[in-house]
């Protein structure tokens, strides 16, 4: 005799590249039905040709409207941007619901840090588009690494941003292959955040991974904030660069650590990563294996 098979409700926040990529990834879990996947967007209409994708459209336009708190849910991951992250994930983590980050970023400011990590819900840190956090984790915990250092090199016109003087913005332009690679930024992700919003969610993973062993919210979060500060990022403008490539170097008494990574695009998006649906849907996939047997819940109106 068989057991009963439990169904799983996911509530996802979002469904534009990663969220579609995901879906995709959960097809088994959905076509066996063990799982059902609901998505909150905020125009039903900009996502009529994405109805039979895997997930339930529900059209919310934003976190106010009471309509979501309703909708079941034993675990909310979140792959609609920042802003998002900070609007939806406090009350999933207040209800003690698992919260599942893609928006990493969320993590830098330290208001919205504080309340994520406040329970009683858990809070799960994607990798996003980078790979060998763990190995770098465990050293970090073990207080055996000196220093972290990101290297991101991207085609120059992926880099340009608005508060750049017009001669940066033409030399940027002017770059050929022959010039090689261009460093325009060194810094921390705290710096980096500002001058380079769309590599934020890269460099607080990486401070997020080697902040070291914390007990309790309120150590994570300050773990988190000097993390901030230590780990080193460099940003390259190369022209021969297609997609975009990340070095992460790491040393200390635990050893030398190198990683390099170019992942392959989203077949939803050419903009966005592929590695990060993987890394999203690894991660709610351990999520939800770690629950044991019980009713989804509902968000407290």
């Amino acid at each position: 005799m068989r057991p009963e098979r439990e169904v799983k409700s996911v509530l996802m926040i979002g469904f534009g590249a990663i969220g579609r990529h995901v879906a995709r990834l959960l097809h088994p879990e959905i076509s066996s039905g063990r799982v059902t996947l609901t998505a909150l967007v905020r125009d039903l209409d900009k996502h009529a040709e994405h109805r039979d994708q895997g997930a339930e459209l529900i059209q919310i336009e934003s976190p106010a409207d009471s309509c979501w708190t309703a909708l079941p849910a034993d675990a909310v991951v979140e792959c609609a941007g920042v802003p998002a992250a900070r609007s939806y994930g406090p009350a999933v983590v207040a209800a003690g619901i698992p919260f599942i980050l893609t928006s990493v970023g969320a993590l830098a400011d330290r208001p919205t840090r504080r309340s994520l990590l406040a329970g009683p819900g858990d809070l799960h840190v994607t990798n996003g588009a980078i790979g060998g956090l763990d190995v770098l984790e465990a050293a970090a915990q073990a207080q055996a690494l000196k220093t972290v250092t990101i290297t991101t090199a991207k085609a120059p016109s992926g880099l340009i941003q608005p508060w750049m003087p017009d001669e940066e913005v033409r030399r940027l332009e002017s770059l050929t292959p022959d010039d090689g690679p261009l460093t325009i930024f060194t810094g921390t992700p705290a710096e980096a955040i500002v001058k380079f919003p769309a590599n934020v969610n890269i460099t607080v993973a990486l401070a997020w991974a080697t902040r070291g062993l914390g007990f309790g919210a309120s150590a994570d979060a300050e773990l988190m904030a000097a993390a901030l500060h230590r780990t080193r990022v460099v940003i390259r403008a190369d022209p021969r660069q297609e997609d975009s490539h990340h070095e992460i170097t790491a040393t200390g008494p635990a050893g030398d650590f190198a990683f390099s990574i170019s992942s392959t695009p989203s077949p939803e998006n050419p903009a966005t990563s592929g590695l990060t649906a993987l890394s999203v849907t690894r991660t709610l996939r351990t999520c939800l294996e770690g629950m044991g047997r019980g009713r989804a819940r509902h968000l407290p109106l």
